[in-house]
């Protein structure tokens, strides 16, 4: 049973918003990413000073637009709010399809971590990306019972996915306790020379790892004081798991011989495995899988809450902002659950590590434009003098020339499909403003700052 659309309830406090956005950001990118990142070597620590760096100061801009503009249902109303409702409606269709595409790409995670317990059953090509799918849906039917179900969920998984970052973090601390040799440490991270486009291409791969911070925002019409709330939740969760992912990716590059650990489905199961034995290096591979899984359940929730605030707003056909009896909009979830299916289906004869690498790039260029749009908007209001602060200008700054930087790093390969995605959205926009009583409600503007002119 579906009811006709209606602001959802404030479920959703400062813990449960915290486990989104750590939960989120902490999914399959820091279990895989140091395969990806090891032949780069020590360009990978300039890129992730660059990443972490370049996602503090854009997680600064969307708590300051969040504390700016509470009554806002989330990142569209930022962006249509600077820029106008087209503005906004697109920068939040690329974002909804990072969304789904970012979905299909934790489904395929989650498998990985799992092939070591049934090696012979995840060898054949289709199963993999089946039981992939399989994850997606039963994660979307958990999202469907409501914030309290999924909230619970992301939670209790993002308690339990820190417990085998901990495990590296401590067999490195062991290592170098025992006396263990720097120079041999040293001598496993690859050789590759330092230079500006292999720093690039890193920082690009770890910004992978690093999106889900602006996961606050995104339900922020179901936070309670969502102008404490969601500030708090993102600067803290953001910079707690830049602190984390540098430890992590270290203990790897230092740890495993880089041609290993380029070539591991499961780099930590593998580290772990080199330290404590197998059973050590499967239960981290269970923690692995328990830890995307939890991303998975994060991200799903998500990705019916832009297709129904751009249906509140008028911009998106409005099936897509009924509810059930739980708040929960069940055609966006069931249509962002198919799309997800969709891509994952449509690369069945591919090996998951061509799928996983693909769907990575597309996901990081399709945010970058939310990203950028940000940090541009926060500019906006700034200048307007909606806004004030020195900070605030910094970052924004920053933001944007980091995200632009990213795209670069990206490739045109990844860029380019991330356009067309993103003109995709263009019969769709111009058909909803045609349609009768379908024009945009009026912007949100965020309210003059203390002591502005405004």
């Amino acid at each position: 049973m579906t009811r006709e659309i209606q602001a959802p309830p404030r479920q959703i406090g400062f813990w449960t918003c915290l486990a989104l956005v750590v939960g989120n950001t902490i999914g399959t990118g820091i279990f895989l990413l140091p395969a990806a990142l090891a032949p780069f070597g020590w360009n990978a620590l300039y890129g992730w000073g660059i990443t972490i760096g370049g996602g503090l100061c854009l997680a600064y801009v969307f708590a300051a637009l969040a504390r700016q503009m509470p009554e806002a249902g989330g990142p569209y109303d930022y962006i249509a709010g600077a820029f106008g409702p087209m503005a906004g409606f697109f920068v939040m269709w690329s974002y909804w399809i990072s969304q789904w595409v970012t979905n299909a790409a934790i489904g395929i995670g989650i498998v990985s971590y799992l092939a070591p317990f049934a090696p012979e059953f995840f060898a054949r090509p289709a199963i993999g990306p089946l039981v992939a799918i399989g994850f997606v849906i039963l994660m979307t039917t958990i999202a469907l019972r409501g914030v309290r179900a999924s909230g619970s969920v992301q939670i209790v998984t993002t308690v339990l996915k820190l417990l085998p970052l901990i495990a590296v973090v401590m067999a490195l601390l062991i290592v170098l306790g025992s006396g263990g040799s720097s120079a041999a440490m040293t001598a496993n991270v690859a050789p590759t020379p330092v230079g500006g486009p292999a720093i690039a291409g890193a920082a690009a791969l770890a910004l992978w790892a690093m999106l889900g911070f602006e996961s606050g925002t995104i339900p922020a019409g179901r936070v309670i004081d969502p102008a404490r709330t969601i500030a708090r939740a993102t600067m803290i969760g953001t910079l707690f798991v830049g602190i984390v992912y540098v430890l992590v990716t270290f203990a790897v590059f230092l740890l495993l011989p880089s041609d290993v650990a380029a070539n591991s489905t499961a780099p930590l199961a593998d580290l772990i495995d080199q330290i404590w034995g197998t059973r050590a290096g499967q239960l981290v591979a269970a923690f692995a899988a328990i830890s995307a899984l939890g991303a998975l359940n994060g991200w799903v929730f998500l990705q019916a809450e832009v297709p129904m605030v751009l249906a509140e707003r008028g911009v998106f056909p409005k099936i897509f902002a009924r509810v059930n009896d739980a708040g929960m909009p069940v055609f966006a979830h069931v249509v962002g659950c198919s799309l997800s299916v969709a891509l994952i289906a449509m690369n069945l004869s591919s090996g998951m590590i061509q799928i996983y690498s693909f769907i990575v790039l597309l996901a990081t260029v399709a945010t970058l434009v939310l990203y950028l749009a940000g940090a541009l908007a926060m500019l906006a209001f700034l200048k307007r003098g909606q806004a004030k602060g020195v900070l605030a200008a910094a970052a924004a700054l920053i933001g944007a020339t980091y995200a632009i930087w990213t795209f670069y790093g990206a490739g045109a390969e990844a860029t380019g499909w991330g356009a067309v995605l993103l003109a995709t959205g263009i019969p769709v926009y111009f058909l909803m403003r045609s349609r009768a009583g379908s024009s945009p409600v009026e912007e949100l503007n965020p309210a003059a700052p203390p002591g502005s002119s405004s």
